[in-house]
């Protein structure tokens, strides 16, 4: 049984963990969630160069209704399990390759084996790919901070989206998918980043 996680600020979490990861002297897989814009892919590329990111396991967008697209079961996730399976055990796999441009999976690229392995995003801490995870991470920060995040790296670049459709897809689709799990996954972590204004060197 998973003891009751260890809360630490965002600007603490990256020693924390990676004093856990030394701790156990062998490979390691790190999975991080949390919601949209929590932080989880700007925590994960400061714990490793090696990471994969849940989104390369979304479903095709034209095949798949809007409220389903952030659901559990609409993504490869068995598909991601055996991909950190064989991370896991220090073999370099093939990974998806999905892109927001065009919202399908656009071919396969290349992971090479790490030390330490990150996997991120919505339901990194899924039952499936969870097996294959040995600390787990749960990032937590303010729904309207996260907003105004969003919308941040929208008007960065980030995904073509206009502003309009994305805060529809933030409030209609997102949020609440990821609340229906969102209890089981911080319970199910080992870390609970706390991700506020008020902790320092905070990430968009």
């Amino acid at each position: 049984m998973i003891p009751p996680p260890r809360t630490v600020t965002f600007a603490d979490a990256v020693e924390a963990i990676l004093a856990a990861v030394r701790a156990r002297g062998d490979t390691t897989v790190i999975g991080v969630t949390g919601a949209v814009a929590a932080g989880k892919s700007t925590l994960a590329r400061r714990l490793s160069a090696c990471v994969v990111s849940t989104d390369n396991y979304l479903p095709d967008y034209q095949i798949t209704a809007e409220h389903l697209r952030d659901l559990p079961e609409s993504s490869d996730l068995e598909r991601l399990a055996k991909d950190l399976a064989s991370l896991r055990s220090g073999q370099g796999t093939s990974i998806p390759r999905w892109t927001f441009e065009e919202h399908r999976r656009v071919g396969e690229q290349r992971v090479e084996a790490a030390d330490v392995v990150v996997v991120e995003g919505l339901h990194a801490l899924h039952a499936l790919p969870r097996q294959h995870i040995d600390i787990a991470v749960f990032v937590d920060a303010p729904q309207a901070i996260r907003w105004q995040r969003a919308v941040a790296r929208e008007q960065a670049g980030d995904r073509p989206w206009p502003i309009e459709y994305l805060e529809k897809f933030f409030h209609t689709v997102a949020e609440p998918t990821f609340a229906l799990h969102a209890d089981e996954y911080r319970s199910g972590a080992h870390f609970v980043v706390v991700n506020e204004p008020s902790n320092r060197a905070q990430p968009l």
